[in-house]
């Protein structure tokens, strides 16, 4: 994968407004980046209507990132956005024992941290020669990532597509120079549960930095090398 280093053009992100009973319209500083998947379809546009239509709370991240699929309302890297950055929804879980289990102080970390949701199914079960995501839905062989080593029990996993990690790539380098968040590579805090997350410490992680139970996003190679890379960008 090759990295043209463009600027994130804000005019193209596409606006899909939380209702207000959806997301908190406060605005709190930002000091964290939080990297998800959806383990859904490939549509942001679709995924942040769900979220508006369901009846689980305020849970939601601001940006959802479409990929690659048969969508009609949406395309493979569009940027979707369901609230300002500036405010929060809840997106983490984490719950208050995983701070004492480490002897860490509780904080609302979801306050302080902008998500971000790649369209994507996760982790993927091969059966014969086809790979299937959790509800047995088949995934095509093009779409698929091998890792080398299981990650979490898991060798396959749905691919992040290239315009997918080019649009967060684009998005990380935004608010490192809006919020000045630090978006250096630290491969000890993005993969395992980390303190420097937990203590709310300034950086770019996954869900998996805070959760042992999550699996988004997954160690792929093209994702780690947009990663490795930002301080060129």
């Amino acid at each position: 994968m090759v990295f043209i280093y463009m600027k994130l053009d804000i005019n193209k992100i596409k606006q899909i407004p939380l209702q207000d009973t959806q997301f908190f319209k406060e605005d709190t500083a930002k000091t964290q980046i939080v990297l998800h998947h959806t383990a859904g379809n490939s549509s942001g546009v679709s995924t942040i209507k769900a979220w508006d239509s369901d009846d689980r709370g305020r849970i939601a991240t601001c940006i959802a990132i479409s990929g690659a699929g048969q969508s009609q309302n949406t395309y493979d890297g569009e940027i979707c956005q369901a609230f300002s950055s500036k405010h929060w929804a809840y997106h983490l879980g984490i719950k208050q024992d995983v701070f004492r289990s480490r002897g860490i102080a509780y904080q609302n970390l979801d306050k302080c941290s902008i998500g971000i949701e790649l369209c994507n199914w996760g982790p993927l079960t091969k059966k014969g020669n086809k790979f299937y995501n959790y509800i047995n839905r088949e995934v095509p062989a093009d779409q698929v990532c091998v890792l080398n080593t299981p990650y979490k029990k898991y060798k396959y996993y749905h691919a992040y597509t290239d315009a997918q990690i080019e649009s967060t790539r684009q998005l990380l380098v935004y608010w490192n120079q809006v919020y000045s968040i630090d978006i250096t590579y630290k491969e000890s805090d993005m993969w395992s549960v980390s303190n420097q997350a937990l203590h709310g410490v300034n950086g770019l992680y996954t869900h998996n930095s805070y959760r042992t139970d999550k699996t988004d996003v997954s160690p792929q190679p093209k994702l780690i090398a947009m990663l490795k890379a930002l301080c060129n960008a």
